[in-house]
């Protein structure tokens, strides 16, 4: 479906006009802990849809305006509740910096740094990068990265900043036309990297699908998502205080769930508790720390990614063609 000029200023009242896959109790508990996170009646807001592929949501830090990524369309969309849905980027990640471009794919993950520039991970341009100014001819953007051992990553899928201002990445093949079979991709790998300065290195090679990622509040553990059929699963990676990463663990395993539930492990944010909220088979799992189930956010179609607001109060979910919202336990 493509964006009308009403989506330009759909309000969540306007949103649920409309018949939706939604489900009316999202919420299923299966452990008491899960109310430490959300409560077992908090529904859904349908704040806005009729995107191809609705990816990367995150918080301005200064407004709380809510950034995602239109991942086929090429396109960074802008909400907030004053003035709905408004278009921020265009374009976002296929700008023609290769001159073999993969197929024509914007950004996926974004992310603000400790600076406060918005960092996207962008499929068409093989790279992370920043973005610099945004003038009469569209949007600028600066390299952060574009090779691994001079050889162009696939197509960077999410990133996250540590707080020693490095970053941290995945690169499966998603944004190449044939995927692991394409004639462009250059690494005979898909993997997940730590940008540290201007040097890179290969955190792990050894997963079919990396995707989304995050860090415990104490920064000693890394957790990644495999986007596999095959291997639906999150791992984890112990992070030393000198820069190493040990080997990886599996945290959670989905795989069973892949056939009767939409959705694969994707995007993942962890509270200040050390609570996961990943997306996953259903919607968005609710984990704890030792890699319990204590619930699902269900979302009636695929999610791909979560943000947080900025008082931790809210979490916002970018799932298939749609952007929601729902209730939190953890405000601060």
């Amino acid at each position: 479906m493509r964006h009308s000029l009403a989506l330009l200023f759909l309000t969540p009242a306007l949103a649920f006009a409309n018949p939706s896959p939604i489900p009316a109790n999202p919420v299923q508990q299966l452990k008491p802990e899960l109310s430490q996170v959300i409560a077992a009646d908090a529904q859904l807001e349908l704040l806005a849809e009729g995107f191809r592929w609705a990816e990367g949501p995150v918080a301005e830090p200064n407004t709380g305006d809510i950034l995602f990524s239109d991942v086929p369309d090429n396109k960074v969309w802008r909400w907030n509740a004053k003035d709905g849905l408004t278009l921020y980027l265009s374009p976002s990640g296929h700008t023609g910096f290769v001159d073999e471009p993969s197929i024509k794919q914007g950004s996926n993950g974004l992310i603000f740094n400790q600076k406060g520039q918005l960092v996207l991970a962008q499929h068409g341009d093989r790279r992370l990068a920043v973005l610099t100014s945004v003038n009469a001819t569209g949007p600028q953007y600066q390299s952060l990265i574009t090779h691994y051992q001079d050889k162009l990553f696939n197509s960077p899928n999410d990133v996250i900043q540590h707080s020693n201002g490095s970053y941290l990445f995945t690169d499966p093949p998603y944004g190449l036309k044939d995927a692991d079979d394409s004639r462009q991709k250059q690494l005979a790998f898909n993997g997940v990297y730590w940008l540290k300065g201007g040097d890179v290195t290969l955190v792990t090679d050894q997963l079919t699908r990396p995707n989304g990622l995050a860090l415990s509040p104490d920064e000693q553990w890394l957790y990644v998502a495999n986007s596999d059929p095959q291997a639906a699963q999150w791992w984890k990676y112990p992070l030393s205080a000198d820069g190493s990463v040990g080997a990886g663990q599996l945290f959670f395993d989905a795989t069973a769930w892949v056939n009767t539930k939409p959705g694969l492990p994707d995007g993942l944010k962890v509270l200040p508790s050390g609570h996961l909220l990943a997306t996953g088979p259903g919607g968005v799992l609710v984990l704890n720390a030792k890699g319990e189930h204590l619930g699902t956010i269900q979302t009636g179609v695929a999610a791909a990614n979560v943000a947080l607001s900025l008082n931790k109060d809210y979490l916002y979910i970018t799932a298939s063609s749609y952007l929601l919202r729902i209730k939190l336990n953890t405000g601060t």
